[in-house]
């Protein structure tokens, strides 16, 4: 059998989120694809074994990605991923794939035919499974079907919340099958939830610290001994890493927390609402204590005003979580790291795949694959943390590119940049 670890190209690779999942299954994530420069250092960050390419998927073809890779023509591909963003849908008499809006779908198909991989994974918004959008969806399928892939049917929308994530998030999936392989299944559901307590509780509060007003980090102790999904989080339990890379990181600090000013006013609205409620003003939703947070989401891009992801107010401090709260509501350990920025990291995070719910889908085309998982023994170093500190402008003169994303205006949101930022939602 062979024992080299099967590989995976991520295509709107973002932060990371799939990426993740699928190297904790076993597989190394050896290119990733993503516009956003800022999202590009990120991933860098945290996967620094990985090829990060920041570019449209539009400027790319198959043999490019291959020559970034180190891959010959005939050096076979396991998996490509991805979750393109689409914008427009179906007219009469008209295909939504046709739709100009649509065009990084058709990218993701041709770079799936192009590459040819074994298995891809498509993720996408669950509003493609209802009403007139469904047309779309048979749309994408006939078009992944016409290259030569079968796809898992009845095709899933799984939620977060069923695999060991303490936040309801529905996406859909579907899983390609280059014919005569051998087909996956879908994730089952993992009995139980885990709760806002379970992976909040033992995070010191982020309004203890003064200097986390104008810094995102600070060492700081946890506040209970970890346990269960806390455990998991802290990198404390024996299955934490499950087959990825271990990460020499320092867990005496907490990271990814710069604090929000709130206002007396907002304090009190906050701590007048009731966990599992909406705060009538600011339409925040209060985390519940012993259920799950509702869907996180990424805010704006600097081209449509650059608004902040509305986060949850926590269950029990009359504030909006952190970043590193956020991230433990999605699955993210403590040991990744998002931009500096409340702006930028809750949008690395709401934009992401939940990697516990990556690492569900990954393990079902593991099973698939004639390897057998196991952890490499290797502690990878993350990266420079100059790289979570680059603005846009900063981040393209590091990757040698021209700006994709508009300027960011608080004030009203104008467009500064002629070309649209591309996002993953």
């Amino acid at each position: 059998m062979n024992k080299k670890r099967p590989i995976v190209i991520d295509l709107f690779a973002g932060a990371g989120g799939l990426s993740l999942g699928f190297e904790q299954a076993g597989f190394d994530v050896i290119a990733a694809v993503e516009i956003d420069p800022v999202h590009a250092c990120v991933h860098e960050f945290n996967f620094p074994k990985c090829n990060v390419i920041a570019k449209s998927v539009t400027d790319l073809d198959g043999n490019y990605i291959r020559k970034v890779c180190g891959l010959s023509q005939n050096d076979p591909i396991d998996v490509v991923a991805g979750g393109a963003p689409c914008q427009g849908f179906s007219l009469i008499g008209k295909r939504a794939l046709d739709d100009p809006r649509n065009s990084l779908i058709k990218d993701y198909i041709r770079l799936v035919r192009e590459l040819q991989p074994s298995y891809f994974v498509f993720e996408n918004v669950k509003g493609l499974t209802v009403g007139k959008h469904k047309q779309f969806l048979f749309e994408i399928i006939n078009e992944l079907e016409a290259t030569g892939y079968s796809i898992q049917q009845p095709w899933q929308v799984l939620n977060a919340k069923n695999y060991a994530v303490p936040q309801s998030r529905e996406r859909l999936f579907l899983i390609g099958t280059k014919r005569g392989m051998p087909e996956p299944s879908y994730p089952k559901a993992i009995e139980g939830n885990v709760t806002c307590h379970d992976a909040l509780s033992d995070l010191p509060d982020a309004e203890s610290f003064e200097e986390l007003l104008h810094k995102d980090e600070v060492r700081a102790d946890y506040l209970n001994p970890p346990k269960g999904y806390s455990a998991i989080m802290r990198c404390a339990s024996t299955n934490a890493w499950k087959f990825g890379f271990k990460r020499k990181w320092d867990s005496r600090f907490l990271t990814s927390s710069l604090r929000t000013n709130h206002t007396d006013i907002s304090r009190t609205r906050f701590r007048e609402t009731t966990p599992g409620e909406v705060e009538p003003i600011s339409r925040f939703f209060r985390l519940p204590t012993d259920d799950v947070s509702n869907t996180l989401r990424a805010g704006t891009d600097s081209a449509r005003g650059a608004f902040t992801s509305p986060r949850p107010i926590h269950y029990k401090y009359a504030r909006c979580v952190t970043v590193r709260e956020m991230a433990r509501l999605h699955g993210f350990p403590d040991w990744f790291r998002f931009h500096r920025t409340k702006w930028h990291g809750a949008r690395q995070i709401g934009n992401a795949v939940p990697p516990p719910l990556a690492y569900a889908v990954a393990s079902e085309v593991m099973n698939a694959l004639p390897h057998t998982p196991a952890p490499p023994a290797e502690c990878i170093p993350l990266g420079n943390p100059i790289l979570l500190k680059m603005d846009a402008s900063t981040a393209s003169k590091y990757w040698g590119i021209s700006n994709p994303i508009g300027k960011r205006d608080r004030k009203n949101g104008l467009k500064k940049s002629k070309q649209r930022a591309l996002v993953t939602a």
